[in-house]
């Protein structure tokens, strides 16, 4: 089905693919916003660049196990999808692909995807249940930024980045963990999580980035680990409920606004091996002895 055939066709409300489909291409039903009823064969190999886009009545789909790529923003905006399964055949979601879906519930992604990509389920403020599989390796740029009903998730071993603000505003996130391959959790991966009581961060993670945990208002405790040189500006700002913090001797410099309003916390030491602590550090850490 070629490139924007069926595009803007907002009175179109079901659809059944023949067998011989094996490709939707790029926009070919964005903006069939009655479209509530779709039937996907198994002969379909790729699902283009926002071909499902603002499809805002489509309520359920399956994608056929046939399916290697979902393209970017494929669903975007269809605000009634309430689950989605992604099969194994599947290697990458793209960027945005399901972004705004704010219906969507339940996410079951089977082995096969190695990326998630930037922004895929952002805004996806209804999900509540993710199961990730052992075959990804990288979680991208806003991922499952503003998906605020979401409530624990554990990462794939697999794992060894964690993408900007990947779970930016997730303020219902109580449980994350992160495996011991994980070496980078980019700048706000956590920003506003307030629900989050606890994290571990793992030996290899060799910076705090900047505003990695801020307003994390509900974590208690942290331990930088041996592995960690630097603490990145704001990266525990506005952590209001934290109280024990432990840095390990391989950090060299605290940099600017680090624990800025960290109002609870009481007592810290700071290592030998710390040579430079910037601005505004622990102002506002009225407690602090």
């Amino acid at each position: 089905i070629g490139e924007s055939a069926f595009r803007g066709c907002s009175s179109l409300s079901s659809l059944v693919i023949p067998d011989s489909v094996t490709c939707i291409e790029d926009s070919a039903f964005e903006g069939c916003s009655s479209l509530s009823s779709l039937v996907l064969p198994n002969s379909i190999t790729c699902i283009g660049k926002i071909a499902f886009s603002g499809c805002s009545s489509l309520t359920d789909i399956v994608i056929p196990d046939s399916v290697t790529c979902i393209g970017d923003g494929a669903f975007r905006g269809c605000t009634s999808l309430t689950d989605i399964v992604i099969p194994d055949s599947v290697t990458s979601i793209g960027n945005w692909a399901f972004y705004g879906c704010r219906s969507l519930n339940s996410l079951v992604i089977h082995n096969g995807v190695t990326s998630i990509e930037d922004s895929a389920f952002e805004g996806c403020s209804s999900l509540i249940d993710i199961v990730l599989p052992n075959s990804i390796t990288c979680i991208g740029h806003s991922a499952f930024s503003g998906c605020s009903s979401l409530s624990s998730i554990v990462i794939p071993d697999g794992v060894t980045s964690i993408g900007e603000s990947a779970f930016d505003g997730c303020k219902s996130l109580s449980s994350v963990v992160i495996p011991e391959g994980v070496t980078s959790i980019d700048n706000s991966a956590f920003w506003g999580c307030e629900s989050l009581t606890d994290i571990v961060i793992p030996d290899g993670v060799t910076r705090i980035e900047d505003d990695t945990f801020s307003f994390c208002e509900s974590l208690t405790d942290i331990v930088i680990p041996d592995s960690v040189t630097s603490i990145g500006g704001g990266a525990f700002y506005h952590c209001s409920a934290l109280r024990n913090v432990v840095i390990s001797d391989g950090v060299t410099s605290i940099e600017e606004r680090a624990f800025q309003y960290c109002s609870s916390l009481t007592s810290l030491v700071i290592p030998d091996s710390v040579v430079g602590i910037m601005g505004s550090v622990f102002e506002g850490c009225d407690f602090l002895r």
